[in-house]
C-alpha cells in the first residue's frame, strides 16, 4: 500500500487544488484572501462562522467591513507590512461582525504570490478567541480578587511544591516575615523555620509522599517561625492539600500567636488581681465576726495574765503550780489567736500562683476554720466526712482555699433563713486520680431561673452580692484541670462540689 506522500507524488494540479479547496472549506478557522488593496477574494465557510457574512455578501468588498471604527487604521499597517514581504503571526486584535457586535480573534496574515513569483495578495487565518479572551479575563479577575482576600485575612498563606518550594507568599507573610515574594518564590520553605523544624520539615514532606504518614499535612499544630532578621515566634501552622495527582501543592496558612500569648498572661494577671481582691471583699465581709473571735482570746489572755500575776503577789509556794498553768493557758489562747491571724494573713497575701503537693484534709481543715468565724451565733451545725483515700492534690493551697471559703460561707448564709441548718464537707475519690470536694448545705435552694447563669460573672442571688465569687471559683477550679458545678440537695438545699487531681504519680506527664 503506498504512503500518503507517494500519493501526493501522483496528483494533478487539479486534484492538488481540490483536495487544498477541501481542506480550506472544512477548517474551523475563518480563512480570507485580500488583493494587496484590501479587497476581499476568497472567504471559507469558517469565516461565514465567525463574522456572519456568506461569501457574496463580502466578496469584492473592502475588508475594512470587518473593523470596529477604533481600528481602521490597523489594516493600513498590515497592507504596509505585506508589501515589504513581511508575516505575521497570531496577532490578537478586534473585529465587528455582520451584527455589529465586537470578537475578539488572533489572526495570522501570510502574503501569496503569483506564478511569476510577484506579490500578489494576503491570505489571513482567522480564529475566534472571544471565549478564550473572556474566560482568560473571568480567570484573571477572580485569581486578582482571591488574591485581595487572601492579602486581607489576617493568617499568613505560603504554598509550597511537593519538595517545599515556596510557590507564593501573600502580603501577610511579608509583613509577619520580613522578605518579600520575590525574595522567597524558589526557595526552600524551611528558611522561614529556626532549628530543629528547619531540618524536621523537608523528613516530614518526603515520609508523607511515600508513606502517607501524617506529621504537618492536614493537622495543626504550634510550631516556631523565624525572621528576616532572626527574630523568632511561636505561630499556628495549618497546613492542606491542593491539586490534582499530576501537580499537587500544600498550602500553609500561618497565625502569629505573639499577641495571643500576650493577652494570655494579662488576663492571668487581672484574673490573679480579681482573685486576690475578692479576698479583700470576703475579709470585709468577715471584719466584725473575726473582731469577736480575737476578742475571745485575746481576753482569756488578759485574764490568765492578772490571774498568775495575783498568785505570785501572794509569794505562796503551794500556788506557784496554779500560776504555772494560767501561763499556759494565757500561751494557748495567744498560739490561737496568732493562728487566726496567720490564716488571714496567708489568705489575703497574693502572691504567685504556684502548684505543688497539699494535704487535702489539712487544707480543708485551714480553710474552714477561717469560713466558720462566728459559726456559733448563726446557728450552723458542721459535719466532716473526709474519704482517708483522698489525701494528697496537687493544687495551689491559697487558691483552693479561696473556692472552699466562697462556697461555704455561701452555705452558712442559705441557711439563715431555715429552721434546718447543716453544712456538710465531704470527700470521695471517684475515680483514680480525682478527688471530689462537696459542700452540702439545707438552704434555701438555687431558683430555676438563676441555676443556668449561676457561674456567670454578676449573676446573683445576694440583695448586696457582686456575682463574681462563683464566677472566679469556677475559674480557679477549670485552671487546676477539674470542674465546679451545683446541684439540688435531696434533703433540701444545693449540693455544691468540684473535682481536683490526686498528687501526681511516677507515670504521670508533667506539662
Amino acid at each position: 500500500m503506498s504512503s500518503p506522500e507517494t500519493r501526493l507524488a501522483f496528483e494533478t494540479p487539479d486534484e492538488a487544488v481540490s483536495r487544498l479547496a477541501a481542506i480550506v472549506t472544512a477548517s474551523d478557522d475563518g480563512i480570507i484572501s485580500k488583493s494587496l488593496d484590501g479587497i476581499i477574494i476568497d472567504w471559507n465557510a469558517g469565516a461565514e462562522r465567525i463574522f456572519g457574512y456568506t461569501a457574496a455578501e463580502v466578496i469584492g468588498r473592502p475588508i475594512t467591513i470587518l473593523l470596529p471604527a477604533d481600528r481602521l487604521d490597523e489594516e493600513d499597517q498590515i497592507l504596509a507590512r505585506l508589501r515589504r514581504g513581511e508575516k505575521i503571526d497570531h496577532f490578537e486584535t478586534q473585529r465587528r461582525r455582520k451584527d455589529g457586535s465586537i470578537i475578539d480573534i488572533s489572526v495570522t496574515v501570510s502574503p501569496f504570490f503569483n506564478r511569476f513569483d510577484q506579490l500578489a495578495g494576503a491570505s489571513e487565518i482567522v480564529r475566534d478567541i472571544t471565549a478564550a479572551k473572556r474566560s482568560q479575563l473571568e480567570l484573571q479577575e477572580r485569581e486578582a480578587h482571591l488574591r485581595s482576600v487572601l492579602d486581607t485575612v489576617p493568617d499568613a498563606m505560603i504554598i509550597i511544591d511537593p519538595r517545599g518550594i515556596i510557590q507564593s507568599f501573600s502580603l501577610t507573610a511579608e509583613r509577619l516575615f520580613g522578605y518579600k515574594e520575590a525574595e522567597v518564590i524558589g526557595e526552600n520553605v524551611s528558611m522561614l523555620m529556626p532549628p530543629p523544624y528547619h531540618e524536621q520539615h523537608d523528613s516530614y514532606l518526603f515520609r508523607y509522599r511515600t508513606t502517607g504518614e501524617r506529621r504537618i499535612i492536614g493537622i495543626g499544630r504550634l510550631v516556631v517561625g523565624q525572621r528576616r532578621d532572626g527574630t523568632t515566634f511561636p505561630m499556628e501552622l495549618s497546613v492542606g492539600e491542593a491539586g490534582s495527582a499530576q501537580r499537587r501543592m500544600f498550602i500553609g496558612f500561618v497565625r502569629d500567636l505573639t499577641e495571643r500569648q500576650q493577652t494570655q498572661r494579662r488576663l492571668q494577671e487581672l484574673q490573679s488581681e480579681l482573685i486576690h481582691m475578692s479576698r479583700y471583699t470576703a475579709l470585709g465581709e468577715m471584719a466584725s465576726t473575726l473582731a469577736h473571735e480575737l476578742n475571745q482570746p485575746l481576753s482569756a489572755i488578759a485574764n490568765y495574765l492578772n490571774g498568775g500575776r495575783r498568785l505570785l503577789e501572794g509569794a505562796r509556794p503551794d500556788m506557784l503550780p496554779m500560776a504555772r498553768e494560767a501561763m499556759e493557758r494565757a500561751t494557748e489562747q495567744a498560739l490561737r489567736a496568732g493562728q487566726i491571724i496567720r490564716r488571714l494573713r496567708d489568705f489575703v497575701s497574693r502572691g504567685e500562683s504556684e502548684q505543688a503537693l497539699e494535704n487535702l484534709p489539712k487544707l480543708i481543715e485551714e480553710a474552714s476554720a477561717l469560713a466558720l468565724v462566728g459559726i456559733k451565733e448563726t446557728g450552723v451545725r458542721v459535719s466532716y466526712a473526709l474519704d482517708p483515700e483522698a489525701v494528697t492534690v496537687f493544687v495551689d493551697k491559697i487558691q483552693v482555699q479561696q473556692v472552699l471559703l466562697n462556697l461555704i460561707r455561701n452555705a452558712v448564709e442559705a441557711t439563715q433563713e431555715m429552721d434546718r441548718r447543716d453544712l456538710s464537707i465531704r470527700t470521695r475519690c471517684p475515680e483514680a486520680g480525682i478527688v471530689e470536694v462537696s459542700v452540702t448545705d439545707t438552704g434555701t435552694g438555687i431558683s430555676e431561673s438563676i441555676a443556668p447563669q449561676l457561674f456567670q460573672p454578676f449573676i446573683t442571688t445576694k440583695e448586696h452580692g457582686m456575682g463574681v465569687g462563683l464566677s472566679i471559683s469556677r475559674t480557679i477550679i477549670e485552671a487546676h484541670g477539674g470542674r465546679l458545678w451545683a446541684e439540688p440537695n435531696p434533703g433540701g438545699g444545693t449540693v455544691f462540689a468540684f473535682t481536683l487531681k490526686t498528687g501526681l504519680d511516677e507515670d504521670d506527664t508533667h506539662v
